[in-house]
């Protein structure tokens, strides 16, 4: 009997639901894909869907109470916490990420950030409009520490690339370990201390209970005035408002944000222009071969769904 899998469609050139299973279907002729661009439920198939695919934030309550034959969800986030909130969220439903696949363009944002903020590039493009030739010195990124918060498969991908910088990495995490090109692991209890160590802190820790505005104003009281602050998480990790404050009064050099308590993040809200604080809107996990990147964890679950192994997904989100 053939399995039924629906993918949820968005309106994005790299996130094509007929993209994707164009790469994936020659290999599965056991399972029947469906695409729809409904999110309420309402779409065909829905209810004989034996698994849903899609990014987090595209699933709703709407949808998963009419997936009444739903086994496994594939998220193509690493996060899930939009999904984890959900109320008709069956606990018999495994629920499963693409953990791993987003290093190379996460790392590479956070790069653009510390050129970016270290360089003040916003400066050498206002020079260019306005045809000034300045030349100055720059600091470089050899020799500085960043201190990543939140020890996970992007941050493994992003100190390998530290430390072709030759930069020093060190590590807060709620359960500190050696982790390959880590010169250092904290605890997360020792954030102050973790962040006055930092020239770069970048905060790559999952949403929770336990982190939702955990960088506040003592956290960044602790950096050095001429350290920077990079999010690249979630958000609400961040104490906004508190961020605004340290650029403002030079207590820290300045803030790159690619992620925000709201999103889109409001025309009127002070981030916009505020001073030191650049911005980018959500590029983080994008890339222009997000599906190819995705294939390889998607296959080995399909063949787990196909095989009746449900117990052999990866990627696994306990909920």
């Amino acid at each position: 009997m053939k399995k039924s899998v629906l993918f949820i469609d968005a309106p994005d050139e790299n996130f094509s639901g007929a993209r994707f299973v164009s790469l994936v279907a020659p290999s599965f002729p056991q399972v029947e894909f469906l695409v729809t661009t409904r999110r309420n439920g309402s779409g065909p198939g829905v209810a004989a869907a034996d698994a849903i695919f899609g990014y987090a934030h595209h699933f709703t309550e709407g949808m998963l109470a009419a997936a009444k034959s739903l086994k496994w969800i594939q998220s193509f986030t690493t996060g899930v916490d939009v999904i984890l909130r959900l109320k008709s969220l069956r606990p018999e439903v495994i629920l499963t990420s693409l953990r791993g696949v987003h290093g190379p363009q996460m790392s590479e944002l956070t790069f653009l950030h510390m050129l970016s903020l270290s360089r003040d590039y916003p400066r050498v493009l206002d020079n260019q409009r306005k045809r000034v030739w300045e030349r100055r010195a720059i600091p470089t990124l050899s020799g500085k520490t960043v201190v990543i918060f939140g020890v996970g498969a992007i941050a493994a991908a992003l100190a390998r690339r530290c430390k072709a910088f030759d930069m020093t990495v060190v590590g807060v995490s709620s359960s500190p370990r050696q982790v390959p090109d880590f010169d250092r692991m904290m605890a997360r209890s020792e954030l102050l201390q973790a962040a006055a160590l930092a020239d770069f802190f970048v905060v790559l820790a999952p949403l929770s209970p336990q982190t939702q505005g955990i960088i506040d104003a003592r956290v960044l009281g602790a950096m050095k005035p001429s350290a920077y602050l990079i999010n690249v998480a979630r958000g609400r990790v961040c104490d906004e408002d508190a961020i605004i404050a340290a650029v403002r009064d030079k207590r820290i050099a300045g803030a790159g944000l690619d992620v925000f308590s709201t999103t889109p993040l409001p025309a009127d809200h002070p981030l916009w222009n505020t001073p030191g604080i650049l911005l980018t809107p959500n590029l983080g996990g994008l890339s222009t071969t997000y599906m190819e990147q995705s294939v390889p964890i998607v296959e080995k679950n399909l063949k787990c769904l196909v095989e009746e192994r449900l117990g052999d997904l990866i990627n696994v989100i306990p909920h």
